[in-house]
């Protein structure tokens, strides 16, 4: 079971990284990786709750942070190393097919923590904030997707690796959302 698991991952892995492979994602890819493209946005977030809700703005800002913390250090520090599944980018049996992008990188790969970050921060949004701003669902999610489709793109991360994370981030922004809307709730 797990073999037929690794090959519709490896099957996905090449449909991304080199069926899609163009010099517009080539460009566009590595970008979306890297914090200063994303911190602006994560940012102007922070300082538009503190400044619309004021102390329950500045409490979610933390609760918001938490989450970030829980999903990076729990898909970074405990799952990466327990699993130590090798990036794409560093199998020498995919050496052939690789297109490199970025700087591989020598951490493992299951989960991605690009994914679990991103994917926990979009969902705390959506869990605390998606019942009066309706809109926010779908840019949440399309922002997410957008890094971590580029996290496959770049070829440090198999697809699996992308959803695993992306499952975590989900289960510790619900956690933490469930506590926040009970105990301060913006409503």
């Amino acid at each position: 079971m797990i073999n037929v698991f690794k090959h519709i991952d490896l099957i996905l892995f090449k449909l991304i990284h080199v069926s899609m492979s163009n010099s517009f994602f080539d460009a566009l890819m590595p970008l979306l990786r890297i914090p200063y493209f994303w911190a602006p946005v994560y940012l102007f977030l922070l300082v538009w709750m503190w400044s619309t809700f004021n102390q329950k703005g500045l409490i979610w800002c933390l609760f918001f942070f938490m989450t970030f913390v829980f999903c990076d250090y729990i898909s970074a520090h405990f799952i990466k190393n327990w699993v130590q599944r090798i990036r794409p980018c560093n199998d020498e049996s995919l050496a052939f097919i690789i297109h490199k992008v970025v700087q591989c990188g020598s951490g493992y790969s299951f989960p991605s923590s690009h994914a679990t970050n991103h994917f926990g921060l979009s969902f705390f949004i959506i869990f605390t904030l998606g019942n009066q701003y309706k809109y926010v669902k779908f840019f949440a999610i399309a922002w997410a997707l957008l890094i971590c489709f580029a996290q496959v793109y770049v070829g440090v991360h198999y697809p699996f690796d992308i959803f695993g994370g992306a499952l975590l981030g989900v289960i510790i922004a619900k956690l933490i959302a469930i506590y926040f809307n009970q105990k301060v709730s913006l409503i």
